[in-house]
Protein backbone atom coordinates (compact mmCIF):
# COMPACT_ATOMS: atom_id res chain seq x y z
CA UNK A 1 0.00 0.00 0.00
CA UNK A 2 1.36 3.44 -0.91
CA UNK A 3 0.23 5.37 2.18
CA UNK A 4 2.93 6.37 4.66
CA UNK A 5 2.28 5.85 8.37
CA UNK A 6 4.67 8.67 9.21
CA UNK A 7 2.33 11.14 7.51
CA UNK A 8 -0.29 10.48 10.20
CA UNK A 9 1.27 13.20 12.33
CA UNK A 10 0.35 15.87 9.79
CA UNK A 11 -3.35 15.00 9.57
CA UNK A 12 -4.28 16.69 12.86
CA UNK A 13 -4.17 20.09 11.14
CA UNK A 14 -6.35 19.09 8.19
CA UNK A 15 -9.77 20.68 7.82
CA UNK A 16 -12.87 18.51 8.35
CA UNK A 17 -14.44 16.92 5.28
CA UNK A 18 -18.24 16.92 5.63
CA UNK A 19 -20.44 14.24 4.11
CA UNK A 20 -22.50 17.01 2.52
CA UNK A 21 -22.31 20.80 2.60
CA UNK A 22 -25.40 22.29 0.94
CA UNK A 23 -24.33 25.79 1.98
CA UNK A 24 -21.55 25.76 -0.62
CA UNK A 25 -23.98 25.58 -3.52
CA UNK A 26 -26.72 27.62 -1.86
CA UNK A 27 -24.44 30.53 -0.97
CA UNK A 28 -23.38 30.95 -4.59
CA UNK A 29 -27.04 31.28 -5.60
CA UNK A 30 -28.22 33.23 -2.54
CA UNK A 31 -29.14 36.52 -4.23
CA UNK A 32 -30.88 34.80 -7.15
CA UNK A 33 -32.85 32.56 -4.79
CA UNK A 34 -33.84 35.50 -2.55
CA UNK A 35 -35.11 37.38 -5.59
CA UNK A 36 -37.15 34.38 -6.73
CA UNK A 37 -38.65 33.91 -3.27
CA UNK A 38 -39.45 37.64 -3.04
CA UNK A 39 -41.42 37.34 -6.28
CA UNK A 40 -43.56 34.62 -4.72
CA UNK A 41 -44.14 36.74 -1.61
CA UNK A 42 -45.19 39.71 -3.75
CA UNK A 43 -47.54 37.58 -5.88
CA UNK A 44 -49.33 35.96 -2.93
CA UNK A 45 -49.66 32.71 -4.95
CA UNK A 46 -48.10 30.31 -2.49
CA UNK A 47 -49.45 26.93 -3.68
CA UNK A 48 -49.27 25.64 -7.26
CA UNK A 49 -48.49 29.13 -8.50
CA UNK A 50 -46.70 30.14 -11.71
CA UNK A 51 -43.36 28.94 -10.32
CA UNK A 52 -44.81 25.43 -9.94
CA UNK A 53 -46.11 25.46 -13.50
CA UNK A 54 -42.68 26.57 -14.75
CA UNK A 55 -40.92 23.85 -12.76
CA UNK A 56 -43.30 21.16 -14.04
CA UNK A 57 -42.63 22.25 -17.61
CA UNK A 58 -38.87 22.27 -17.05
CA UNK A 59 -38.81 18.81 -15.42
CA UNK A 60 -40.92 17.34 -18.22
CA UNK A 61 -38.34 18.70 -20.66
CA UNK A 62 -35.42 17.29 -18.64
CA UNK A 63 -37.07 13.85 -18.48
CA UNK A 64 -38.52 14.06 -22.00
CA UNK A 65 -42.00 13.16 -20.78
CA UNK A 66 -45.34 14.67 -21.74
CA UNK A 67 -46.32 15.44 -18.15
CA UNK A 68 -44.70 16.44 -14.88
CA UNK A 69 -46.89 16.89 -11.80
CA UNK A 70 -45.56 18.58 -8.68
CA UNK A 71 -46.42 17.26 -5.23
CA UNK A 72 -45.39 17.75 -1.61
CA UNK A 73 -42.60 15.15 -1.32
CA UNK A 74 -40.93 12.17 -2.93
CA UNK A 75 -42.81 9.92 -0.51
CA UNK A 76 -46.11 11.37 -1.67
CA UNK A 77 -45.04 10.90 -5.28
CA UNK A 78 -44.78 7.16 -4.69
CA UNK A 79 -48.12 7.10 -2.88
CA UNK A 80 -49.85 9.06 -5.64
CA UNK A 81 -48.41 6.79 -8.33
CA UNK A 82 -49.85 3.74 -6.61
CA UNK A 83 -53.20 5.48 -6.08
CA UNK A 84 -53.35 6.44 -9.76
CA UNK A 85 -52.89 2.75 -10.64
CA UNK A 86 -55.71 1.87 -8.19
CA UNK A 87 -53.54 -0.38 -6.06
CA UNK A 88 -55.00 -1.35 -2.70
CA UNK A 89 -55.86 -4.21 -0.32
CA UNK A 90 -55.15 -7.68 -1.70
CA UNK A 91 -52.60 -6.39 -4.21
CA UNK A 92 -48.85 -7.04 -4.21
CA UNK A 93 -46.12 -4.64 -5.31
CA UNK A 94 -42.54 -5.83 -5.88
CA UNK A 95 -39.90 -3.60 -4.30
CA UNK A 96 -36.23 -3.87 -3.34
CA UNK A 97 -35.47 -4.25 0.35
CA UNK A 98 -32.22 -2.30 -0.03
CA UNK A 99 -33.65 1.21 -0.29
CA UNK A 100 -35.11 4.04 1.76
CA UNK A 101 -38.26 3.29 3.76
CA UNK A 102 -40.62 5.38 1.59
CA UNK A 103 -40.49 2.92 -1.32
CA UNK A 104 -42.25 0.22 0.71
CA UNK A 105 -44.24 2.40 3.12
CA UNK A 106 -46.30 3.85 0.26
CA UNK A 107 -47.39 0.33 -0.67
CA UNK A 108 -48.21 -0.53 2.95
CA UNK A 109 -50.25 2.64 3.52
CA UNK A 110 -52.67 1.64 0.78
CA UNK A 111 -53.23 -1.79 2.32
CA UNK A 112 -51.23 -3.59 -0.36
CA UNK A 113 -48.37 -5.99 0.35
CA UNK A 114 -44.76 -5.04 -0.42
CA UNK A 115 -42.93 -8.07 -1.78
CA UNK A 116 -39.23 -7.65 -1.07
CA UNK A 117 -36.64 -9.01 -3.49
CA UNK A 118 -32.85 -9.15 -3.58
CA UNK A 119 -30.36 -6.94 -5.38
CA UNK A 120 -27.60 -7.25 -7.96
CA UNK A 121 -24.47 -7.04 -5.75
CA UNK A 122 -22.53 -5.09 -8.39
CA UNK A 123 -25.02 -2.21 -8.69
CA UNK A 124 -27.11 -2.44 -5.47
CA UNK A 125 -30.22 -2.27 -7.69
CA UNK A 126 -33.13 -4.69 -7.82
CA UNK A 127 -32.32 -8.03 -9.51
CA UNK A 128 -34.70 -8.71 -12.45
CA UNK A 129 -34.34 -12.48 -12.05
CA UNK A 130 -35.55 -12.19 -8.46
CA UNK A 131 -38.45 -10.00 -9.60
CA UNK A 132 -39.74 -12.56 -12.07
CA UNK A 133 -39.52 -15.33 -9.48
CA UNK A 134 -42.06 -13.67 -7.16
CA UNK A 135 -44.71 -12.51 -9.63
CA UNK A 136 -48.18 -13.82 -8.81
CA UNK A 137 -51.69 -13.19 -10.16
CA UNK A 138 -52.10 -10.36 -7.62
CA UNK A 139 -48.84 -8.55 -8.50
CA UNK A 140 -49.98 -5.09 -9.59
CA UNK A 141 -46.74 -3.11 -9.95
CA UNK A 142 -42.94 -3.22 -9.83
CA UNK A 143 -40.99 -0.36 -8.24
CA UNK A 144 -37.32 -0.38 -9.24
CA UNK A 145 -35.21 2.17 -7.36
CA UNK A 146 -32.38 3.87 -9.25
CA UNK A 147 -30.23 3.66 -6.14
CA UNK A 148 -27.40 6.12 -5.48
CA UNK A 149 -27.96 7.69 -8.93
CA UNK A 150 -27.59 4.58 -11.15
CA UNK A 151 -30.50 3.27 -13.21
CA UNK A 152 -31.74 -0.26 -12.58
CA UNK A 153 -31.69 -2.91 -15.33
CA UNK A 154 -34.73 -1.43 -17.05
CA UNK A 155 -34.56 -3.38 -20.33
CA UNK A 156 -35.03 -6.67 -18.51
CA UNK A 157 -37.51 -5.25 -16.00
CA UNK A 158 -39.69 -3.72 -18.70
CA UNK A 159 -39.67 -6.94 -20.68
CA UNK A 160 -40.81 -8.87 -17.60
CA UNK A 161 -43.46 -6.25 -16.83
CA UNK A 162 -44.84 -6.24 -20.39
CA UNK A 163 -45.03 -10.02 -20.48
CA UNK A 164 -47.07 -10.08 -17.28
CA UNK A 165 -49.08 -6.92 -17.93
CA UNK A 166 -47.66 -5.12 -14.87
CA UNK A 167 -46.89 -1.37 -14.73
CA UNK A 168 -43.47 -0.10 -13.66
CA UNK A 169 -43.13 2.81 -11.24
CA UNK A 170 -39.63 4.28 -11.16
CA UNK A 171 -38.28 5.56 -7.85
CA UNK A 172 -36.03 8.32 -9.17
CA UNK A 173 -35.52 10.09 -5.83
CA UNK A 174 -31.71 9.80 -6.07
CA UNK A 175 -31.28 9.83 -9.84
CA UNK A 176 -32.56 12.99 -11.53
CA UNK A 177 -30.65 13.37 -14.80
CA UNK A 178 -29.47 9.75 -14.93
CA UNK A 179 -29.65 7.94 -18.26
CA UNK A 180 -30.15 4.36 -19.39
CA UNK A 181 -29.21 3.60 -23.01
CA UNK A 182 -29.59 7.34 -23.63
CA UNK A 183 -33.12 7.48 -22.19
CA UNK A 184 -33.81 9.64 -19.17
CA UNK A 185 -34.67 8.26 -15.75
CA UNK A 186 -38.31 9.08 -15.10
CA UNK A 187 -39.18 8.14 -18.67
CA UNK A 188 -38.43 4.42 -18.39
CA UNK A 189 -41.68 3.21 -16.82
CA UNK A 190 -45.32 4.25 -16.64
CA UNK A 191 -44.64 6.79 -13.85
CA UNK A 192 -41.47 8.33 -12.41
CA UNK A 193 -41.28 9.58 -8.81
CA UNK A 194 -38.81 12.30 -7.79
CA UNK A 195 -37.77 13.86 -4.48
CA UNK A 196 -36.42 17.37 -3.93
CA UNK A 197 -35.34 16.74 -0.34
CA UNK A 198 -32.31 18.98 0.39
CA UNK A 199 -29.78 16.11 0.18
CA UNK A 200 -30.77 15.18 -3.36
CA UNK A 201 -28.84 16.22 -6.48
CA UNK A 202 -31.57 18.80 -7.06
CA UNK A 203 -32.56 19.72 -3.53
CA UNK A 204 -34.93 22.41 -2.29
CA UNK A 205 -35.19 24.22 1.03
CA UNK A 206 -37.55 21.59 2.44
CA UNK A 207 -39.75 18.83 1.10
CA UNK A 208 -40.98 18.65 -2.48
CA UNK A 209 -41.66 16.03 -5.12
CA UNK A 210 -42.57 15.45 -8.75
CA UNK A 211 -44.19 12.75 -10.89
CA UNK A 212 -43.52 12.21 -14.58
CA UNK A 213 -45.48 10.29 -17.17
CA UNK A 214 -46.22 10.31 -20.88
CA UNK A 215 -49.63 8.69 -20.37
CA UNK A 216 -52.32 11.37 -20.70
CA UNK A 217 -54.87 9.51 -18.58
CA UNK A 218 -52.36 8.91 -15.78
CA UNK A 219 -51.26 12.54 -15.91
CA UNK A 220 -54.83 13.69 -15.44
CA UNK A 221 -55.43 11.27 -12.56
CA UNK A 222 -52.24 12.32 -10.80
CA UNK A 223 -53.19 16.01 -10.98
CA UNK A 224 -56.59 15.22 -9.53
CA UNK A 225 -55.28 12.96 -6.78
CA UNK A 226 -52.69 15.45 -5.47
CA UNK A 227 -55.47 18.00 -4.78
CA UNK A 228 -58.19 15.95 -3.05
CA UNK A 229 -59.51 14.70 -6.40
CA UNK A 230 -61.06 18.13 -6.92
CA UNK A 231 -61.91 19.67 -10.31
CA UNK A 232 -63.46 22.14 -10.68
CA UNK A 233 -63.22 23.72 -7.23
CA UNK A 234 -65.37 21.92 -4.63
CA UNK A 235 -66.35 19.21 -7.12
CA UNK A 236 -64.56 15.97 -6.28
CA UNK A 237 -64.10 13.35 -9.00
CA UNK A 238 -62.30 10.90 -6.68
CA UNK A 239 -60.86 10.75 -3.17
CA UNK A 240 -57.33 12.10 -3.34
CA UNK A 241 -54.89 13.60 -0.83
CA UNK A 242 -53.52 17.06 -0.11
CA UNK A 243 -50.06 16.93 -1.69
CA UNK A 244 -49.47 20.16 -3.53
CA UNK A 245 -46.07 21.65 -4.31
CA UNK A 246 -45.65 25.07 -2.73
CA UNK A 247 -44.49 27.97 -4.86
CA UNK A 248 -41.53 28.95 -2.68
CA UNK A 249 -39.99 25.49 -3.09
CA UNK A 250 -40.64 25.63 -6.82
CA UNK A 251 -39.03 29.07 -7.05
CA UNK A 252 -35.88 27.77 -5.32
CA UNK A 253 -35.78 24.69 -7.53
CA UNK A 254 -36.20 26.71 -10.73
CA UNK A 255 -33.06 28.65 -9.84
CA UNK A 256 -31.15 25.49 -8.95
CA UNK A 257 -32.29 23.48 -11.98
CA UNK A 258 -30.17 25.70 -14.21
CA UNK A 259 -27.09 24.39 -12.35
CA UNK A 260 -28.03 20.69 -12.42
CA UNK A 261 -25.93 19.72 -15.44
CA UNK A 262 -22.83 21.39 -13.99
CA UNK A 263 -23.42 19.81 -10.58
CA UNK A 264 -23.86 16.39 -12.19
CA UNK A 265 -20.61 16.80 -14.13
CA UNK A 266 -18.83 17.75 -10.89
CA UNK A 267 -20.18 14.66 -9.12
CA UNK A 268 -19.05 12.48 -12.02
CA UNK A 269 -15.57 14.04 -11.89
CA UNK A 270 -15.39 13.43 -8.14
CA UNK A 271 -16.44 9.81 -8.63
CA UNK A 272 -13.73 9.23 -11.25
CA UNK A 273 -11.17 10.88 -8.98
CA UNK A 274 -12.16 8.74 -5.98
CA UNK A 275 -11.81 5.60 -8.06
CA UNK A 276 -8.37 6.64 -9.31
CA UNK A 277 -7.15 7.66 -5.84
CA UNK A 278 -8.42 4.51 -4.14
CA UNK A 279 -6.89 2.31 -6.81
CA UNK A 280 -3.57 4.17 -6.66
CA UNK A 281 -3.53 3.67 -2.87
CA UNK A 282 -3.82 -0.09 -3.35
CA UNK A 283 -7.04 -0.28 -1.36
CA UNK A 284 -8.97 -2.71 -3.56
CA UNK A 285 -7.82 -5.61 -1.41
CA UNK A 286 -9.88 -4.11 1.43
CA UNK A 287 -12.81 -2.38 -0.33
CA UNK A 288 -14.97 -2.87 -3.41
CA UNK A 289 -15.37 0.23 -5.58
CA UNK A 290 -18.70 1.19 -7.16
CA UNK A 291 -19.14 0.53 -10.87
CA UNK A 292 -21.24 1.92 -13.71
CA UNK A 293 -22.26 -0.13 -16.76
CA UNK A 294 -21.32 1.41 -20.11
CA UNK A 295 -24.97 1.86 -21.11
CA UNK A 296 -25.74 3.99 -18.04
CA UNK A 297 -24.94 7.57 -17.07
CA UNK A 298 -24.52 7.61 -13.29
CA UNK A 299 -25.30 10.88 -11.46
CA UNK A 300 -23.64 9.84 -8.16
CA UNK A 301 -26.04 10.93 -5.46
CA UNK A 302 -23.76 8.71 -3.39
CA UNK A 303 -20.31 7.21 -3.92
CA UNK A 304 -20.72 3.95 -2.02
CA UNK A 305 -17.89 1.50 -1.35
CA UNK A 306 -18.05 -1.95 0.24
CA UNK A 307 -15.74 -2.49 3.20
CA UNK A 308 -14.68 -6.13 3.45
CA UNK A 309 -13.92 -8.42 6.39
CA UNK A 310 -16.46 -6.87 8.77
CA UNK A 311 -14.49 -3.65 9.17
CA UNK A 312 -17.10 -1.15 7.92
CA UNK A 313 -18.21 0.19 11.30
CA UNK A 314 -14.72 0.52 12.76
CA UNK A 315 -13.54 2.29 9.60
CA UNK A 316 -16.48 4.65 9.89
CA UNK A 317 -15.63 5.43 13.51
CA UNK A 318 -11.98 5.94 12.57
CA UNK A 319 -12.96 8.45 9.87
CA UNK A 320 -15.41 10.21 12.17
CA UNK A 321 -12.65 10.64 14.78
CA UNK A 322 -10.69 12.43 12.06
CA UNK A 323 -13.65 14.65 11.05
CA UNK A 324 -14.39 12.85 7.78
CA UNK A 325 -18.12 12.50 7.19
CA UNK A 326 -19.56 9.21 5.96
CA UNK A 327 -22.97 7.53 6.03
CA UNK A 328 -24.44 4.04 5.86
CA UNK A 329 -27.25 3.75 3.33
CA UNK A 330 -28.80 1.43 4.61
CA UNK A 331 -27.88 -0.47 7.80
CA UNK A 332 -31.14 -2.40 8.22
CA UNK A 333 -32.88 -3.76 5.10
CA UNK A 334 -36.59 -3.11 4.85
CA UNK A 335 -37.52 -6.79 5.09
CA UNK A 336 -35.82 -6.85 8.51
CA UNK A 337 -37.55 -3.71 9.84
CA UNK A 338 -39.79 -4.33 12.85
CA UNK A 339 -42.85 -2.77 11.20
CA UNK A 340 -42.75 -5.30 8.35
CA UNK A 341 -42.15 -8.46 10.38
CA UNK A 342 -45.74 -9.61 9.87
CA UNK A 343 -44.84 -10.23 6.21
CA UNK A 344 -42.82 -13.24 7.34
CA UNK A 345 -39.43 -12.44 5.83
CA UNK A 346 -36.60 -13.99 7.81
CA UNK A 347 -32.90 -13.34 8.28
CA UNK A 348 -30.98 -14.75 5.33
CA UNK A 349 -33.92 -14.64 2.92
CA UNK A 350 -32.26 -11.87 0.85
CA UNK A 351 -28.55 -12.66 1.18
CA UNK A 352 -27.13 -10.00 -1.16
CA UNK A 353 -29.24 -7.30 0.46
CA UNK A 354 -28.14 -8.33 3.94
CA UNK A 355 -24.49 -8.54 2.92
CA UNK A 356 -24.64 -5.07 1.40
CA UNK A 357 -26.25 -3.65 4.55
CA UNK A 358 -23.24 -4.83 6.53
CA UNK A 359 -20.58 -3.57 4.09
CA UNK A 360 -21.67 -0.31 2.42
CA UNK A 361 -20.17 3.06 3.29
CA UNK A 362 -20.90 6.28 1.41
CA UNK A 363 -18.13 8.87 1.08
CA UNK A 364 -18.54 12.63 0.50
CA UNK A 365 -19.37 13.25 -3.19
CA UNK A 366 -21.15 16.64 -3.34
CA UNK A 367 -20.28 18.86 -6.34
CA UNK A 368 -18.20 21.44 -4.47
CA UNK A 369 -15.96 18.82 -2.85
CA UNK A 370 -12.42 19.64 -3.94
CA UNK A 371 -9.50 17.43 -4.84
CA UNK A 372 -7.60 18.11 -1.62
CA UNK A 373 -10.61 16.99 0.43
CA UNK A 374 -10.88 13.78 -1.56
CA UNK A 375 -7.19 13.13 -1.04
CA UNK A 376 -7.73 13.59 2.70
CA UNK A 377 -10.56 11.03 2.69
CA UNK A 378 -8.50 8.46 0.79
CA UNK A 379 -5.39 9.09 2.90
CA UNK A 380 -7.30 8.39 6.12
CA UNK A 381 -8.80 5.22 4.65
CA UNK A 382 -5.31 4.10 3.70
CA UNK A 383 -3.98 4.87 7.19
CA UNK A 384 -6.76 2.81 8.73
CA UNK A 385 -5.84 -0.29 6.79
CA UNK A 386 -2.10 0.28 7.28
CA UNK A 387 -2.58 0.46 11.04
CA UNK A 388 -4.90 -2.54 11.05
CA UNK A 389 -2.28 -4.53 9.10
CA UNK A 390 0.42 -3.48 11.55
CA UNK A 391 -1.67 -4.70 14.50
CA UNK A 392 -2.45 -7.99 12.76
CA UNK A 393 1.24 -8.76 12.15
CA UNK A 394 2.67 -7.60 15.49
CA UNK A 395 1.08 -9.12 18.59
CA UNK A 396 3.18 -6.88 20.83
CA UNK A 397 1.46 -3.76 19.52
CA UNK A 398 -1.75 -3.09 21.49
CA UNK A 399 -4.92 -2.83 19.42
CA UNK A 400 -5.81 0.82 18.78
CA UNK A 401 -9.12 2.20 19.91
CA UNK A 402 -10.62 2.18 16.42
CA UNK A 403 -10.45 -1.62 16.27
CA UNK A 404 -12.75 -2.08 19.25
CA UNK A 405 -16.31 -3.24 18.50
CA UNK A 406 -18.64 -0.37 17.71
CA UNK A 407 -22.44 -0.14 17.76
CA UNK A 408 -23.86 0.44 14.31
CA UNK A 409 -24.63 4.07 13.61
CA UNK A 410 -28.06 5.03 12.31
CA UNK A 411 -28.19 7.09 9.08
CA UNK A 412 -29.73 10.49 8.67
CA UNK A 413 -33.12 10.55 6.96
CA UNK A 414 -32.96 10.62 3.21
Amino acid sequence: MSTDLASNASTDTESPVPLLDVSRSNSALRDEILSAVASVIDSGQFVLGPECVALEKAISQVCRTKHAIGCASGSDALLLALMALEIGPGDEVIVPSFTFFATASAVWRLGARPVFVDIDPATFNIDPQCVEAVITPVTKAIIPVHLFGLCAQMTRLREIARRHGIPVIEDVAQAIGAKYHGQMAGNLGQIGCFSFYPTKNLGGFGDGGMLTTSDDALGERLRLLRGHGMHPRYFHQMVGINSRLDSIQAAVLNVKLAQLDAWTAARQLNARRYTALLQAAGLEQHIVLPTCPDHCEHVWNQYTIRVLDGRRDVLREYLSDRSVGTEVYYPIPLHRQHCFQSLGDTAGSLPETERAAGEVLSLPIFPELDEAEQQTVVRHIGHFFDEASLVATNDKVPAPKFLEPNAQMAPKEQ
